[in-house]
């Protein structure tokens, strides 16, 4: 990608109705243009990073028999009236021209459930493992934060279903593994904890993944000792212990929710009369477990994690790409040559092309961009028969030859 085509440009300075970090930088460096409070659009730089962590997701969803769908956003009332849902207040609410009530869907229990009734008769039709990775709609009153808390927002949800509690049970701890490696990928194992938090109705607990950062708007009470945390709405239900290992000796930490699984069991399969026949011809209700990433949520929580006072720090996987390479007056035609080899060799590439930008300029909106390598070609290093290499987590800049360009980018 050549930055002399690239249509968005980067902005003098922060936009001062925004507080948050990531809103900040991401707005900033022509990540993200916010339309209006909460909703979002993601421009060219900012749309290869979520669809570097749907990709990371996909990958993990996979490994796990997740099979990907793609489901509708407006939904009939009738099916959330079935659940007794419709009068939620984060529903947002349209009609059409003859007046018929439709929703926007802020999650989909209510569509996926009666579709897979369609196909499941049988024990042997279990288990059943979909996903998809969609928009949703959510009528939030504090939408702040940056991509934090939004009113339209990407999310993955997955759904499985099971003839029992036992098979749920086992694939509810895939998907903690799963999840994990999620996290892990997009740079946040270090500081994202297992939580427990309410079941609600159909369950002693569900969890949460909590992310620790003094930009979060959550309050978990961490376990060092099992290094998992407790939220706010069940610590006093537990008596300020954590719930595994009994331990009181907990710390407080600011953290951002960036995924949460529920085991459903038959809270939706009943009222949709989603059953099977098992081995005995005896009628069973299907039990079902959901569990949710918000992919503008996690991209903000890696901004609000990896940043410096320069710029945003991109995570290698989800970086929008792999190398910055910067043009400097007299290595025009040397930058070039190494731009096409290193788009044969497979690397991703923003290339600082630009002749009306001088090199503080340059070195300053790479640093803002946040890409994990920089390569820079002038006058100076060709002298030497080289170019410079810096890594965005690094202060050390070196020197290397041309020929070994191949050796810095593992």
């Amino acid at each position: 990608m050549r930055q002399s085509n690239l249509f968005t440009k980067i902005a003098k300075d922060f936009p001062k109705e925004e507080v948050s970090i990531n809103a900040q930088l991401l707005l900033r460096a022509g990540f993200v243009d916010k339309l209006m409070s909460g909703i979002y659009s993601y421009l060219p730089l900012g749309f290869l990073v979520l669809k570097k962590i749907e990709e990371i997701i996909r990958q993990e969803m996979a490994a796990i028999g997740g099979q990907e769908v793609f489901l509708p956003a407006l939904h009939p009332k009738a099916n959330w009236q079935l659940t007794g849902r419709w009068d939620c207040e984060e529903m947002l609410k349209v009609k059409n021209r003859e007046g018929k009530d439709f929703g926007l869907g802020w999650t989909h229990e209510e569509i996926i459930t009666p579709l897979v009734r369609q196909f499941v008769s049988s024990y042997k039709d279990l288990p059943i493992y979909v996903y998809q990775i969609q928009d949703k709609f959510r009528d939030e009153l504090r939408s702040k934060s940056g991509l934090l808390r939004g009113v339209e927002f990407r999310m993955k949800d997955l759904y499985s279903f099971h003839r029992d509690e036992k098979d749920l049970d086992g694939y509810y701890e895939k998907v903690k593994s799963a999840y994990f490696n999620i996290f892990r990928r997009c740079g946040l194992a270090e500081k994202t904890y297992l939580t427990f938090a309410s079941g609600g109705t159909f369950a002693e607990y569900s969890h949460e993944f909590q992310t620790e950062t003094l930009a979060g708007e959550d309050t978990i009470y961490f376990c060092p000792k099992c290094r998992l945390g407790v939220n706010k709405e069940i610590i006093e239900k537990e008596k300020f212990a954590c719930p595994q290992c009994g331990n009181k000796e907990l710390e407080i930490k600011k953290t951002i929710e960036v995924g949460n699984i529920f085991k459903l069991k038959n809270k939706y399969s009943k009222p949709f009369h989603l059953t099977f026949k098992d081995e005995k011809g005896e009628e069973k209700e299907v039990s079902m477990g959901c569990y949710g990433i918000g992919l503008g949520r996690l991209m903000g929580t890696i901004v609000e994690i990896h940043h410096d006072d320069k710029g945003l720090i991109w995570p290698r996987e989800v970086a929008p790409l792999n190398i910055h390479l910067i043009s400097l007056p007299g290595g025009e035609k040397q930058a070039e040559r190494i731009y096409q080899d290193l788009l044969a060799w497979g690397m991703t590439v923003l290339y600082d092309d630009r002749l009306d930008k001088s090199a503080g300029e340059k070195f300053a909106e790479a640093d803002l961009i946040g890409l994990p390598l920089r390569l820079v070609v002038s006058q100076r290093t060709l002298e030497k028969d080289c170019l410079e290499v810096k890594k965005r987590t690094e202060q050390k800049v070196e020197l290397i030859k041309i020929k070994d360009i191949k050796k810095c980018l593992n």
